[in-house]
């Protein structure tokens, strides 16, 4: 592989010994140097590829410490993403749109990235109106932790009726005749809503792996290089594993995945994690990929599902029993582990676990760590300083902030979580997002909230003295994550020696106003040295991506992330059109003039990649 020189950049470099740099030279998968043009390019071979940053701020690649990223990639094709609509008549006529396209006995499926408060209209649709956008094809809306929502046809493929009993922790809600009406709800516990999207189609081996691809880039175009993935309801090991795998073998990877293993079976915790830790340990693998240890499921009895429109539910009496022991065995052999976390009750109770497992077996050095830890109080972070664990937080007060200021009130929220009290403690902290069931995969969503501490509703929840300044925020997302996956040294920074990923950002994160931090993308990433996603004048250094499967994929039609139509336009530009899209007011078809019949523009700008689609 040739060398590549990077020049005219800006870079922060995030390495204190040389904060700053104009041009870097990559040789394999590392830096060779970063510094000043010159020294940068002396180094480089003759054939080294060149690319002219133009001026553009240059960081380390995005690490998301919390990505439930190899179930997402199962599902991402099936999925119809509202992430970042502004408004809930975009998202229905979108809705609209896909369930014409989705052929039976397919459904139409928007699971989380988004919540009622990011629309104008600070609204969901109500069930009248999800029957009347598709009547007959089965659509299933996914709403944070809180509730789905599912027209007549989606209950008919799920087989629901008035004789169906509510399951334990959720209710199906029903009209004065018993019978069921759409909704959904946690009552407090996920489950009913998660086991009620398993009932759904799936995608054939063949398409998951097509489908993982199109995820990838999308993250990649985002900036994001490495994730830690968390496990996951309904996520099987070794089965669900067998197409990330498989891309790893064929080297179609473009993000490196460390994987934690999730317990499936409540009551069986003890015997899945004794089982594992027979076959894999902890950092078996690859750079690419690799074993990461426990979590974030470890015992069923000490999961918290957080929903701040109930009461915070108190883990029942039998949870350090059966915890004790889990932790017990992963202390022994020296796997570290995750847990999901919400209210600082929970954190105390499992610290009680913890410490009592110390006393017989250090855990010092085994990079355990909570994650979430919204309402978590100063006396137990200080009791996981002491224990030598990490904080990872997640930017789901960005999605939820709302409904906690209702239940607990401002002050409270004030400092949900209290992040820079951990950082005073000096303990690890990391950040994520841990999408894709709640908040969105978008890291800018979260660095936006870590420095405005403001809702995607627009919410104020933080003063100052909560809020992180733009490169600690950054450093959250980079150099930081790289302690929950015992990587440290090798990534994180753009320093001599490191694994050479980055990103080259569409503007400056450091001088945007700082309600554009959220709509800032990659327009080149690179992995290891090779490029995995490009734009503009460098999109020829990409691999090419095949077309989404299956045909009627909503990717074809969306994309991924919504894109404000100032993207749009500069996108479509590359044709001659100068106009964004119906939806906002423009008409394609006169910007276009005779190029592009108007019965085909559809198919014209599902193919760009634009996201236009309203014609």
């Amino acid at each position: 592989m040739p060398d590549t020189l990077i020049i005219n950049a800006k870079i922060t470099t995030l390495d204190r010994a040389n904060p700053t740099a104009e041009a870097v030279a990559i040789r394999d998968d590392k830096f060779l140097v970063v510094g000043d043009e010159a020294t940068a390019r002396a180094a480089a071979g003759p054939r080294a590829i060149v690319i002219d940053a133009k001026g553009r701020r240059l960081i380390p690649g995005l690490i998301d410490s919390h990505l439930h990223v190899i179930r997402g990639g199962l599902n991402y094709n099936m999925e119809l993403r509202w992430d970042g609509v502004p408004t809930l008549a975009d998202a229905m006529a979108m809705l609209k749109r896909q369930a014409e396209n989705t052929p039976p006995p397919q459904w139409v499926r928007v699971v989380g990235g988004f919540t009622e408060h990011q629309f104008a209209e600070k609204r969901l649709p109500t069930l009248e109106e999800l029957n009347a956008a598709a009547p007959e094809t089965p659509v299933f809306i996914l709403h944070l932790y809180d509730r789905a929502l599912l027209n007549a046809a989606a209950l008919r493929a799920v087989g629901y009726t008035k004789d169906t009993p509510n399951p334990p922790g959720g209710e199906i809600v029903r009209d004065g005749a018993g019978n069921p009406t759409g909704l959904l709800l946690a009552q407090p516990n996920a489950m009913i809503l998660y086991a009620t999207l398993a009932k759904g189609p799936k995608l054939p081996p063949e398409y998951q792996l097509n489908s993982t691809r199109h995820f990838m880039r999308e993250l990649n175009s985002l900036g994001v290089t490495s994730v830690i993935d968390a496990g996951g309801g309904f996520q099987n090991y070794p089965e669900d594993y067998q197409i990330i795998e498989k891309l790893h073998r064929d080297g179609e990877l473009t993000l490196r995945i460390a994987y934690n293993l999730f317990t499936q079976k409540p009551k069986d915790e003890l015997k899945d994690f004794t089982t594992w830790s027979t076959k894999v340990k902890p950092g078996d693998g690859d750079d690419t990929y690799r074993h990461n240890g426990a979590g974030e499921m470890l015992v069923y009895s000490a999961a918290d599902f957080e929903d701040f429109r109930v009461a915070r539910p108190d883990m029942p009496p039998s949870m350090e029993a059966e915890l004790e022991p889990v932790v017990r065995l992963l202390a022994e052999r020296r796997w570290p582990w995750r847990l999901h976390a919400t209210y600082d009750q929970t954190i105390g109770r499992a610290l009680d676990v913890f410490e009592k497992v110390n006393r017989d077996i250090p855990l010092a050095g085994l990079h355990w760590f909570f994650d979430h830890a919204e309402t978590i109080s100063e006396r137990n972070i200080d009791r996981i300083a002491a224990l030598g664990g990490g904080i990872a937080v997640q930017h789901r007060m960005a999605y939820q902030g709302e409904y906690f200021v209702e239940r607990y009130g401002a002050r409270a929220a004030e400092v949900t979580p209290p992040i820079q009290r951990m950082l005073a403690a000096g303990l690890p902290v990391g950040a994520g997002t841990d999408a894709t069931r709640v908040a969105s995969y978008n890291p800018w969503v979260s660095l936006s909230w870590l420095v405005t501490s403001k809702t995607v509703g627009g919410l104020r929840l933080s003063p100052v003295a909560n809020r992180l300044d733009r490169e600690t925020a950054l450093r959250l997302w980079t150099e930081a994550n790289t302690w929950f996956s015992n990587e440290q040294g090798k990534k994180g920074q753009i320093k001599a020696g490191q694994l050479a990923d980055l990103a080259l950002l569409s503007d400056d994160y450091f001088s945007v106003p700082e309600d554009k931090i959220a709509t800032l993308r990659s327009v080149l990433t690179i992995l290891g040295g090779k490029v995995v996603f490009a734009e503009g004048d460098d999109a020829k250094l990409a691999p090419p991506l095949p077309k989404p499967m299956p045909d009627w994929s909503p990717v074809t039609s969306f994309g991924g992330y919504w894109r404000a139509p100032q993207a749009h336009t500069k996108r479509a530009s590359v044709c001659g059109c100068q106009s964004a899209c119906t939806l906002h007011g423009h008409d394609h078809a006169a910007a276009l003039g005779a190029r592009v019949p108007a019965a085909d523009l559809q198919s014209f700008w599902g193919a760009l990649g634009c996201g236009c689609w309203a014609v």
